[in-house]
């Protein structure tokens, strides 16, 4: 199929895609570079643009957009929705997502941005949500509508994107068995309220009996999200903390204000809550799809990874204690030591969040049936953390 790789209404490029390989066997012509994907910049040469690294990344790119291989339950998933892989997803909605504008067009067809786009028009999520988060759904109809940035999500959790009040807002499930995540959502919402740092909010909801997050979509028609993930090709590897100094400095080059102090807050809200999962695909910076412009660091989200989940055990404490810092995993007492004026925060704010986080998961206590044994070691865990910072800003210099 021969197609065009768009960003909103700009022609990033020409190439023949093979659906049945879901791969890009050749590239025609480039249009505009400087409006592809961030994460291809790196392996594009103007004299040799049909080179393997450029067109294999960006089959690996556009692969990438499809939901995980290791997304919970992905084989129930799939026979629900009545398809055999993924990728056959990424072909229903010409590829179009929530967090970015780029999207596949046929190369004769006169489709508009404007017509498609799931910023302004209206999709039915209702099979895709009953199907993801649902315990007990039924396989669709085949003449159902998959047209949905559900599509096109990422990660290992249960979610969907659903539209109230023209709001299109994300509902994301626990792992598995596990209940914790979105407490632990709705517990980082509350932190960075307090203490002022940029967050996606995220608020607690009840779908079938199972509690999820709700955040609504950061991103808007005329911005992208783009990962520190993407961004690494454009920086010098050290497998130590240098990579955060890279990536402050990579920012700041690209005019992004208060740059570490922003990000540092981040890590800050890790080791607050034991956030075990701070991967570089869930942090970046938005930039604006019309200028390219950098516009600031994306607000913080992604956060329910922590407070131990990964070794609670009702009969023996186990604590992880370790976090992650671009390459490396390291203890949360080191990768705290990467803020500069840690005598900002004003622990004072804090003060009562443990009582708080108590309250929120009794009050939840009928649903998820967590036991009180646990309720207590995870707000033990809080404020253990919490006195910690505030002993580390009592000690700074």
């Amino acid at each position: 199929m021969k197609c065009v790789l768009m960003n909103k209404n700009t022609e990033v490029l020409v190439a023949d895609y093979d659906d049945g390989l879901q791969v890009f066997t050749r590239i025609i012509e480039v249009k505009n570079i400087n409006y592809a994907p961030y994460i291809l910049k790196s392996f594009y040469m103007e004299d040799d643009f049909n080179n393997n690294p450029f067109r294999t990344n960006l089959s690996e790119w556009f692969k990438g957009r499809g939901i995980p291989s290791w997304r919970d339950k992905l084989d129930l998933l799939l026979h629900r929705l009545n398809i055999d892989t993924p990728s056959e997803l990424l072909d229903k909605a010409f590829g179009l997502s929530l967090s970015d504008q780029y999207w596949i067009k046929p190369y004769e067809s006169d489709i508009k941005y404007d017509d498609i786009n799931f910023f302004d028009n209206d999709f039915d999520y209702s099979e895709f949500l009953e199907a993801s988060l649902s315990l007990n759904s039924k396989t669709i109809k085949k003449e159902a509508s998959l047209k949905t940035p559900n599509n096109t999500t990422d990660g290992m959790l249960k979610k969907a994107w659903i539209i109230e009040n023209g709001t299109r807002y994300l509902l994301k499930g626990g792992y598995k068995n596990e209940i914790l995540q979105p407490f632990n959502e709705a517990l980082a919402t509350e932190i960075c309220k307090r203490l002022g740092f940029n967050h996606v909010p995220y608020t607690l909801d009840i779908y079938k009996e199972m509690v999820v997050s709700k955040c609504p979509c950061f991103i808007n028609k005329d911005t992208e999200l783009i990962t520190c993930y993407q961004i690494k090709n454009d920086m010098k590897r050290y497998d130590t903390e240098e990579d955060f100094e890279e990536y402050i400095k990579k920012l700041e080059e690209n005019g992004i204000e208060n740059a570490r102090e922003k990000v540092e807050n981040m890590y800050i809200l890790d080791f607050i809550i034991m956030n075990e999962d701070r991967h570089l695909n869930n942090f970046g910076i938005i930039r604006d799809i019309n200028t390219l412009k950098w516009l600031d660091v994306a607000p913080i989200f992604d956060n329910g990874m922590a407070l131990n989940i990964n070794y609670y055990d009702e009969e023996e404490v186990v604590i992880s204690g370790h976090g992650r810092l671009f390459y490396e995993v390291k203890s949360f007492d080191d990768i705290i030591k990467i803020v500069r004026n840690i005598k900002r925060i004003d622990i004072s704010k804090l003060e009562d969040i443990v009582e708080w986080f108590d309250d929120l998961l009794h009050k939840y206590q009928n649903v998820t049936k967590m036991s009180d044994r646990r309720i207590n070691r995870i707000c033990i865990l809080l404020n253990r953390q919490i006195n910690k910072l505030k002993a580390i800003i009592e000690e700074a210099e």
